[in-house]
């Protein structure tokens, strides 16, 4: 599982990560158009209109349903008749605003449509997506824009067809291998039964963007990085989107969720003379362009960000160790995302080729006491920040719900799909997916909450008092992250790595912290969880979107800065490219060079 600032894919640490995405999860900080339609204002008003007075002034729905049905009634004259089909077509309006340097790089604005068709033939206790068969449970394919019903119709009478005589072989399949395979260890059913939904939202109030503005102030803000010699690329992106997905089903769903968002993304890296790229990334979200920070407060942040460039630059490359650590309260909600909250996905329970670290661990103390965890899509918003994995009903149509998986340090309840699990036969409202893809049991805001907390003020000194009392010369802090990547399987070990940005070394002798680079954080999930100390008393949200069998889903991890007795970190690989060998444009003087400010006549 991999968590990054970036909007693009960079560096050798990325490139591993790819490596593992056939047995890990990927998580992608909100830095990149995702593909599935976000849920950060999801918080549409439920219509009082029944499906049909909704179909009937919908053309879309009332074509999915007028096709729905007749397919069903069709196919079910067959010899394998499906048990279970529904449609789901997604629509998205968005546009995307990319400036460097002062210009536009690219300004595009795009409608598509997609549709999948999820079909499964069989029995609930045994069907076609059973173990490594669950791709064969979707099809999908583009769907025409507008509102021609006889067009939709026919695309999703092909996409039918289709997902029907892959079903079928997969089927037979399914049998066979269940026939001469050792006995499961985990018998249960292949689909839960949940309670049919209806469930029309209303798409969410928001300004119309005004793009003419928006293009002006993109253009100010990347040409602010032009003062700043040492960094060699830098962008600004802006990403609205507008988005509905509809789900109609056989068992009597009908599920309108339109929904909103605005990224606004402020990315620089510039490269250190050893050859290491190092990278800043600011990430803002808001459910219209009207919510996101003022100019002025967007360009303090390219100034922050540019000085922490130059910092990394001058900073020394850190050496492994061993022994305590401070993250804050971003570091640790991303710590927690990847080395617990993965772990806690339903399906990963079942699946033999998984670790299955906490399976087993039900009923059992696996973090301190003091600590608790909780999964809610339904939290909106926590500290007047937007929550990214916030929606009302999860992909298979059952409705989002609270799960409360840790209660003081003690295992109570995993992410559930409606693929059921040994002693949990429901859903809880996180099968999610992207466009596509079959869902699975996914993360949604998952929120860590502690009863051990001290002023988030005193955590330094907290650092420092441990690193006294184990007699190290210093302890860690880190201050932001970049992202980080987890391993879930049994044929690698169970292992995760964060990747932090700013790290600093806190002595206990009162020398001044000093900031290093290129470093990771590295361990195993069962010793890390248990060496938390205490934590501050003040939540912080990291939103993000996370990729994993099911694709990228729309994702918000939250918790408090938290002490650690003992953090492994490692040294981070890097290329060995030079810098660039000229200045940029208008810093040929090489005083200028040294000093960004020395040159106030170059302007954005």
């Amino acid at each position: 599982m991999t968590i990054s600032d970036s909007s693009r894919t960079r560096g050798t640490l990325h490139g591993r990560a790819a490596e593992f995405l056939r047995v890990a999860a990927c998580c992608v900080l909100a830095a990149q158009l995702s593909t599935a339609p976000s849920a950060l204002a999801a918080n549409d008003k439920a219509s009082s209109l029944p499906a049909a007075a909704a179909a009937a002034s919908d053309p879309v729905l009332k074509a999915m349903q007028a096709e729905l049905a007749r397919a069903t009634t069709e196919l079910g004259k067959t010899e394998q008749a499906p048990y279970f089909l529904s449609y789901t077509v997604y629509d998205q309006d968005f546009v995307v605003l990319i400036g460097a340097y002062g210009s536009l790089l690219n300004n595009v604005s795009a409608q598509r449509r997609h549709a999948d068709v999820t079909m499964r033939v069989g029995t609930p206790e045994l069907d076609n997506t059973h173990g490594q068969s669950r791709p064969s449970g979707v099809s999908s394919g583009t769907l025409p824009l507008g509102n021609d019903q006889d067009a939709i119709a026919r695309v999703l009478w092909e996409l039918t067809d289709r997902e029907y005589k892959r079903a079928v072989p997969s089927l037979l399949n399914v049998r066979t291998n269940t026939a001469v395979r050792a006995e499961e260890e985990d018998k249960s059913p292949d689909f839960s039964k949940e309670k049919p939904q209806t469930h029309i939202g209303e798409a969410p109030a928001t300004p119309a963007l005004d793009r003419a503005a928006w293009e002006a102030e993109i253009k100010r803000l990347s040409g602010a990085f032009r003062k700043f010699p040492k960094v060699y690329f830098a962008s600004v992106i802006l990403q609205v989107q507008n988005s509905k997905s509809r789900m109609v089903s056989s068992e009597g769903s009908a599920i309108v969720s339109p929904s909103a968002s605005t990224r606004l993304v402020m990315e620089a890296q510039t490269r250190a003379e050893d050859g290491m790229d190092l990278l800043r990334v600011e990430t803002f979200q808001a459910p219209s362009a009207s919510g996101l920070p003022s100019e002025s407060e967007l360009t303090a942040k390219i100034n922050k960000m540019a000085a922490d460039l130059g910092a990394l630059r001058k900073a020394p490359v850190a050496e492994p160790y061993d022994g305590p650590a401070l993250l804050s309260g971003r570091a640790a909600a991303v710590f927690f995302h990847e080395v617990l909250g993965h772990r806690l996905e339903g399906h990963r329970q079942r699946d033999e080729e998984e670790g299955q670290t906490f399976t087993k661990k039900v009923g059992q103390e696996v973090l301190p006491k003091f600590l608790s965890v909780i999964d809610d899509p339904t939290t909106r918003e926590i500290g007047g920040m937007k929550l990214a994995g916030a929606f009302d009903f999860d992909n298979e149509g059952s409705p989002a719900q609270r799960v409360d998986v840790i209660q003081n340090g003690v295992l109570k309840n995993f992410l559930m799909s409606r693929m059921p699990i040994k002693n949990f036969s429901q859903s809880n409202g996180h099968g999610r997916n992207q466009p596509g893809l079959m869902p699975t049991g996914r993360q949604g805001n998952l929120i860590v909450t502690s009863t051990q907390t001290v002023p988030e003020a005193d955590l330094r000194q907290k650092l420092i008092d441990e690193v006294k009392k184990q007699g190290k010369p210093f302890g860690l802090y880190f201050d932001d992250i970049q992202g980080g990547f987890t391993l879930t399987t049994r044929s690698l070990p169970q292992a995760f790595q964060v990747l932090p940005v700013i790290v600093y070394k806190v002595y206990a002798d009162g020398r001044p912290d000093e900031l290093v680079r290129g470093v990771d954080i590295v361990g195993t999930p069962l010793a890390a969880l248990t060496r938390i100390l205490t934590t501050g008393d003040q939540q912080h949200v990291f939103n993000g979107v996370c990729g994993a069998e099911s694709g990228q889903v729309p994702v918000a991890a939250v918790a408090p800065a938290m002490l650690f007795s003992e953090m492994e970190v490692q040294k981070r690989a890097h290329e060995h490219e030079r810098p660039p060998l000229l200045p940029p444009p208008g810093f040929e003087d090489s005083g200028a060079a040294k000093d960004a400010q020395a040159k106030p006549a170059v302007k954005p």
